[in-house]
């Protein structure tokens, strides 16, 4: 199911939220400009598991060129559906996020989230040599931490390829719970398929980014709940 909307209207504009999604778009643009030499630039700034857990490859780099492709990843996609399907689910969740735990708290939640998806994503893929690119890591720390704070909103969704409708509402925690379950228990699939490290989706990673932003969340504390009218009408 995708997202469409959901019924939280923000109180302040989602400046960081709109930055990241212009920011992924501007890398992409430049991704498609690279030609022949995006290979070598995704050895470069890619996640791949077995640059770290081979001792005789991670040798051959720096700590700090180890350690840049954890951030430069998340801002890389393979293609357009790759690219928006992640920037759309930033959209429809981010700008709630950021509005609760202001702009600062929210990049940083953000990247943290990313950082640990792809952590968590090399530890189940160690032998793995395939660049892993993406914002879905660092999405789904923002969609564990809407988990958190905005467990009773109301989600509009549609089923693929009925893109017309009819639409379905859901409560956030159905909704996000869900997703979270298809993710952990189709990255508990593969970890039993011998895959040779090549191809896949990295599930793993969106079960760490989940996780951790629902995680680092439960420690702020809950807002108050206020009554609010959705800011338009439910078809």
């Amino acid at each position: 199911m995708l997202p469409i909307r959901d019924d939280i209207p923000s109180r302040r504009f989602p400046a960081f939220t709109l930055g990241l999604i212009g920011v992924n778009v501007l890398v992409f643009l430049w991704e498609i400009r690279l030609g022949p030499r995006l290979g070598q630039v995704l050895v470069d700034l890619a996640v791949i598991p077995v640059r770290y857990t081979d001792a005789d490859i991670a040798r051959l780099f720096h700590p700090v060129e180890q350690a840049v492709p954890f951030f430069t990843s998340m801002f890389l996609h393979g293609g357009w559906v790759h690219l928006i399907g992640n920037l759309w689910t930033l959209w429809v969740f981010g700008d709630n996020v950021e509005d609760r735990l202001g702009h600062t708290r929210f990049l940083l939640l953000y990247l943290a989230g990313g950082v640990a998806a792809s952590l968590l994503h090399v530890f189940t893929n160690a032998t793995s040599q395939l660049p892993t690119i993406g914002a879905s890591g660092a999405v789904a720390g923002v969609m564990g931490a809407y988990f958190r704070f905005y467990p009773h909103a109301r989600v509009q969704t549609l089923i693929p390829p009925f893109f017309l409708g009819p639409y379905l509402v859901l409560p956030a925690v159905v909704f996000l719970g869900g997703w979270f379950l298809l993710q952990f228990f189709s990255g508990a699939f593969s970890l039993t398929a011998d895959r040779h490290g090549f191809g896949g989706v990295a599930w793993w990673a969106h079960v760490g980014g989940f996780g951790f932003g629902l995680a680092v969340c439960l420690l702020a504390p809950r807002k108050p709940r206020r009554r609010r009218e959705p800011d338009y009408a439910w078809p």
